[in-house]
């Protein structure tokens, strides 16, 4: 009797499955160390827990992006083992932040399923939770992704396709239980801009690139325990190994520092696309643009829709072509909301 596991294909989910994902994990100082390491992330709230105390936090929360990481990898298994691409993302939440000492776990349920004309793979729609040691849900996100069937000859299943909010109110925002930006110290934060000083309708270049290094990706990648083969084993991708979509994300907020250093925490993913692969030696730069703005009733928070465009090269500011398709050089199209001083 084998004891590995293959991991689960296209024709093992069904609409309803709830899926409780193995080994827990409990964060500490260390993957903020590590998160800072790998990414240019200097945003004063996760760097400094004095920064936060005066922002009405207990103490300095793990970057919200790492958070979302540790929650995605523990899904990978069970999730995305035998995937093609992972494809986008909608309705992601952060409910409460999380800090050194927290446990985290996940769980996701099959929310639809699709198999595509070729026969061969199918896109599953999952709704994720990350849990805390006390039960409480941290976050949530939808992802879908396209697996491979085992048997070709399985059946199709009845297609449901979930009917996703495209973008989340500001009511569906949860502002961390007493953040107040009221004395928000714009000297320790490194750029003076605040909420007022964007214009719904702006765009921003981040201005700087990094190259994405095979190791540092694969470090990365094992950090979040995320064990898709596309990322490791390369008779799964000849053309080369895929970058983790996650390390794109983060490398790209990360960047977006320099002109959006005081959009401190993200607490809203409304949609989100890895519009085309990235390779080891892919320069990664970006660009913003202001989508909507919001007051929370938070002291002195206010919230920002922004889109964040990842790019492997060509000029700022071009997302798609004239077809409709994105441009060959985007590599991450990011609608998300975060939070910044008034």
């Amino acid at each position: 009797m084998a004891k590995t596991n293959p991991g689960r294909f296209f024709e093992d989910y069904t609409v309803g499955q709830v899926i409780d994902h193995a080994v827990p994990r409990t964060v500490s100082g260390g993957e903020r160390a590590l998160y800072h390491a790998l990414y240019p992330a200097r945003h004063a709230l996760y760097s400094s827990d004095e920064f936060a105390r005066a922002s009405g936090l207990p103490a300095s929360p793990i970057d919200d992006l790492a958070a979302f990481h540790v929650v995605f990898g523990k899904t990978v298994p069970d999730v995305s083992l035998n995937a093609v691409a992972n494809l986008g993302y909608a309705e992601g939440r952060w409910l409460k932040p999380v800090y050194a000492g927290d446990t985290l776990r996940s769980t996701s349920e099959v929310i639809g399923l699709k198999q595509n004309s070729n026969g061969k793979t199918g896109v599953v729609y999952v709704r994720i939770k990350g849990i805390n040691q006390n039960d409480e849900v941290v976050m949530e996100y939808v992802r879908w992704v396209m697996v491979r069937k085992n048997n070709i000859d399985a059946p199709a299943p009845e297609a449901v396709v979930p009917d996703l909010k495209q973008v989340l109110s500001v009511e569906d925002l949860v502002i961390p239980e007493g953040l107040d930006f009221s004395n928000y110290d714009f000297t320790l934060a490194g750029e003076p801009h605040r909420w007022g000083d964007y214009e719904v309708g702006e765009t921003i270049d981040h201005v700087d690139g990094v190259t994405i290094e095979e190791a540092e990706h694969m470090i990365a990648t094992r950090l979040w325990q995320n064990t898709a083969k596309v990322h490791f084993d390369l008779t799964f991708r000849p053309d080369g190994r895929l970058i983790y979509g996650g390390h794109v994300i983060s490398m790209a907020r990360a960047l977006s520092f320099n002109g959006l250093a005081n959009a401190q925490m993200i607490v809203g993913l409304n949609g989100g696309a890895h519009a085309n692969p990235c390779f080891a030696g892919d320069t990664v730069k970006c660009w913003t643009e202001v989508l909507d703005k919001a007051e929370t009733g938070a002291p002195g928070v206010g919230a920002i829709r922004l889109r964040l465009v990842a790019t492997k090269g060509g000029e700022p500011f071009v997302l798609k072509g004239e077809n409709g398709k994105y441009d060959p050089n985007v590599l991450l199209d990011l609608d998300y909301w975060a939070l910044m001083p008034m």
